[in-house]
């Protein structure tokens, strides 16, 4: 039996998609360093390398699954599943 999957538009057009240990490490990586890097820092400096593309990715996964914001400057800020309103009143954007 086939199980059809209706993908949000954003991940329609990807050519692969990243392993589940990529994203995790993403994951792990960005929460241990929330609000430290922009995005092109935080990929320059992650643990384990990988192609742009790749990355760009795995970030607009944890931006759709509301686990990562970016501040007013543009910083990658981790929000996991505890978003609160005080984070939009400090001015990160979901």
């Amino acid at each position: 039996m086939t199980t059809q999957i209706n993908l949000p538009s954003m991940f329609e057009n990807v050519f692969s998609y990243p392993q589940l240990d990529t994203i995790l490490m993403v994951e792990k990586f960005i929460e241990e360093n929330s609000a430290h890097y922009k995005k092109k820092s935080l990929w320059e400096n992650l643990p384990k390398k990988m192609k742009y593309q790749t990355f760009k990715v795995i970030l607009d996964y944890l931006e759709y699954s509301v686990k990562i914001a970016y501040d007013k400057e543009k910083k990658i800020v981790w929000i996991g599943h505890k978003f609160n309103e005080s984070l939009i009143k400090n001015g990160v954007e979901v």
